[in-house]
């Protein structure tokens, strides 16, 4: 596959473990008030490859959190952390210690970091973090109407793609409608952040087997262009990975990170069980 990879630049990104934030009590799409977990710290017992359904909690982020503290500098570590960029941690206990960018999450403005449950348990909280970035404007030669983003290009040699009759084909978990897109709708770009499919109808959820969602999953969402900010286009796909766990908020959901977006049908999903980023990633200690 033609890319313009050789031209990108990668260059340092610095990032904090970000503690735990919390609004308290708060009233879901039902009614009922809830009191739970939400975004941010370490979570322990929820990675890339587990279930973001039916969880305890609102808005999980799997792994490590991090955020850069300056406020003039965080948006950088947002827009050029690409999925598949290797992150070092430079200090504490597990310094040296390399992870994986496995998605940014729009709002609380977070990065996402996969790292060996081992390494997990090294951390103390105060780890500071350097990112590679690397993989904005990463383009494919040969399709003009598919457009790339947050994704390092090491992931192209490991994704489930093939190239057919001038087509892109990409592995799925999941095809979502268009009509279960929410939060997140309106953004100017979706380089950076991401959006949400809205859980909050069971029939919908069994129909599309939603209950089965896990984080690092690649879905494609149907009909929906996303080169300056996702819209409804008929015929279009927009493929991503879910960085985030289901939320009892309305219009909220899991959170789709875009990897690629077509203006036509240049790029079509196909179901792939196994299309997870667990599968993809590669980490050398």
């Amino acid at each position: 596959m033609k890319t313009n990879k050789n031209k990108l630049v990668m260059h340092s990104l610095l990032g904090n473990i970000h503690h735990p934030t919390e609004k308290g009590y708060r009233v879901g799409y039902d009614g009922i008030g809830r009191i739970l977990p939400s975004v941010g710290g370490i979570t322990y017992n929820f990675q890339i490859g587990d279930n973001c359904m039916g969880l305890v909690g609102d808005h999980i982020e799997p792994g490590v959190s991090i955020k850069n503290p300056n406020s003039g500098e965080n948006p950088a570590l947002q827009l050029f952390s690409c999925v598949g960029n290797t992150v070092k941690i430079t200090s504490g206990d597990a310094k040296g210690r390399l992870g994986v960018i496995t998605g940014t999450h729009g709002g609380i403005d977070h990065a996402f970091v996969y790292f060996d449950q081992e390494i997990l348990e090294l951390l103390s909280g105060d780890e500071k973090m350097l990112v590679k970035g690397y993989g904005q404007g990463l383009e494919l030669s040969d399709y003009p109407n598919i457009k790339v983003m947050n994704l390092d290009p090491s992931l192209l040699d490991t994704m489930h793609l093939k190239e057919e009759n001038n087509k892109l084909h990409i592995g799925v978990t999941h095809i979502i409608p268009a009509c279960l897109m929410g939060s997140g709708l309106g953004s100017a770009t979706m380089a950076s952040g991401d959006y949400d499919i809205m859980t909050q109808d069971e029939a919908m959820n069994k129909q599309y087997n939603l209950d089965t969602l896990r984080f690092g999953d690649i879905v494609a969402i149907e009909d929906h262009n996303s080169f300056n900010g996702p819209h409804y286009a008929k015929g279009c796909y927009t493929v991503g990975v879910i960085v985030h766990s289901d939320s009892y908020t309305s219009g909220h959901g899991p959170g789709v990170c875009v990897l690629f977006t077509s203006k036509d049908d240049s790029l079509i999903p196909y179901i792939e069980k196994d299309a997870n980023l667990i599968n993809y990633i590669n980490i050398s200690k």
